[in-house]
């Protein structure tokens, strides 16, 4: 195997593929990029058995072949290059020869008969969706996403594929996310699927074309981008019922500038207690407060936020943590909180609405000190 490229072609396209090697691993040729040369195309791969990510590489071939090489150690080197070509061969033993016009550096790869197979790739069917939308899909749902890996159908994003229309949902049990696009043609696919953390984590980095397709099996999605394919096996578990725990009968409400909340939160959380993040929103007709108390630390902080509430006066406690993720990814000027008891999930969502995207958050209360 024997082919040319230029130092920056090769950076980027082992850059993408560093995402899908494991900094550990029980299997030594993970960590190594799978280098395939022939006269059509030259293609990089790498995997960590959850995510795998192909990319093709603009080169000038010599010779056919195909071999593992380290990533990290490509990788490096190409770092520490100049904007130059470089001509990489690797011969019968696996041995690699990187060469450029100034230096030569050897290295030892592995047969690509070790390498893993690429998964299978025969799907049901493939969409083409609009990669604006999709990229705010994945943004707001993302960070509400499980890491107990004892619960593994939290630690993705359920898609719900209908016939007008595509339903994201997230939850760690804490929080919760819907984010539901109408006028949605999935070209009559109609699925439930749970996609990884991990693919979509990658793919939002990967989003600047105008459409990006789809393609979706019983096992496997995969993302085709322009040179690039993003291969992920589906979470094979239930989605708990997430609409039984929104609530319906929430009647009382704040409206507030994002920022203004936000910002506030973000202050008064300075004082909160370091294991508990305790927060409240202590709210009236006639004023509005975040506030935060910490008796171990004898530190406590009260600010006044100007919004619009309606209902009887409330007083509920969050962790502030939580807190500001929701608000931070409720999109708009605006969010609307809609709330009940101290002890029930509040909503949030943006004011005012638009007319092709319904999104909304919940979020759980924790019980304030006495």
């Amino acid at each position: 195997m024997k082919f040319s490229t230029s130092k920056t072609e090769l950076q980027k396209g082992l850059q993408k593929l560093s995402k899908a090697t494991p900094l550990r691993s029980t299997l030594p040729i993970l960590s190594c990029v799978l280098i395939k040369v022939n006269s059509k195309q030259t293609i990089l791969r790498a995997t960590d058995l959850e995510i795998t990510i192909q990319t093709e590489l603009a080169c000038s071939y010599e010779e056919e072949g195909e071999a593992a090489l380290p990533l990290k150690t490509l990788l490096e080197i190409t770092n520490e290059l100049p904007d130059i070509r470089l001509t990489i061969s690797v011969d019968q033993n696996c041995r690699a020869t990187i060469e450029t016009e100034t230096g030569k550096y050897d290295l030892m790869g592995k047969s690509a008969d070790e390498f893993p197979k690429s998964p299978d790739q025969s799907f049901d069917k493939s969409i083409d969706v609009d990669a604006f939308v999709l990229k705010e899909i994945i943004e707001s749902t993302l960070f509400a996403v499980s890491q107990d890996e004892l619960k593994p159908a939290l630690t993705g994003v359920l898609f719900k594929f209908s016939k007008d229309y595509l339903t994201a949902v997230s939850t760690d049990g804490h929080r919760l996310v819907k984010y539901e696009v109408k006028d949605f043609s999935s070209e009559e696919l109609k699925k439930e699927i749970i996609i990884p953390k991990k693919f979509l984590s990658f793919l939002f980095t990967q989003l600047s074309e105008k459409k990006i397709s789809l393609s979706i099996g019983n096992n496997f999605i995969t993302a085709h981008l322009e040179k690039d394919i993003i291969i992920t096996k589906i979470i094979d578990e239930k989605f708990p019922d997430y609409d039984s725990v929104i609530p319906k009968e929430n009647n009382k409400a704040l409206l507030i500038d994002k920022n203004i909340l936000l910002g506030a939160i973000r202050r008064v959380s300075i004082f909160s207690n370091k294991s508990t993040h305790q927060v409240a929103l202590s709210l009236n007709k006639e004023s509005c407060f975040v506030t935060t108390e910490d008796p171990e630390k004898s530190s406590k902080a009260k600010e006044k936020i100007l919004g619009n509430y309606t209902g009887e006066n409330l007083t509920i406690g969050y962790n502030s943590e939580y807190l500001k993720g929701v608000v931070s990814h409720v999109a708009g000027k605006n969010v609307e909180i809609k709330l009940n008891t101290s002890v029930s999930a509040a909503l949030f969502e943006e004011s005012p609405k638009r007319d092709k995207v319904n999104s909304l958050m919940l979020l759980m209360p924790i019980r304030l000190n006495d």
